[in-house]
């Protein structure tokens, strides 16, 4: 399965890195937490992040991946808790950021809809 910077071209790739902020996350760190409302999501530079649905593990995610778009896509609480499984360095969007992106660049919103359907299962 493609990663979710794949989907796009260099400078698309600059554009999403330069709408948002670079935060490094500590092992063990749980940045987005099932059943909470959905204000940020992350794309994973570097690292590994254990997705979990009632405490099983559903997927791993690394470089260029992202996480938590879906609930701020679906208006939906989160589905999922997101646990660092290594340190992780990410490219932090907020809610805003995402929609924003996802208004203004087709290919952005193109990969965000790829994903999420990769995803349901």
């Amino acid at each position: 399965m493609a990663t979710f910077f794949e989907h796009f071209t260099p400078q698309e790739v600059a554009r999403i890195s330069g709408e948002g902020r670079r935060v490094k996350l500590p092992e063990g760190w749980s940045p987005i937490w099932e059943d909470t409302p959905a204000d940020k999501a992350y794309i994973i530079l570097e690292g590994t992040a254990s997705i979990r649905q009632d405490g099983n593990e559903l997927a791993r995610l690394g470089p260029g991946d992202i996480v938590g778009e879906a609930a701020i896509v679906g208006n939906k609480l989160r589905n999922a808790t997101v646990v660092a499984l290594t340190p992780l360095e990410t490219i932090h969007l907020t809610d805003a950021t995402l929609r924003q992106l996802d208004k203004e660049m087709p290919s952005f919103h193109d990969a965000l809809v790829q994903v999420a359907q990769s995803r349901v299962g």
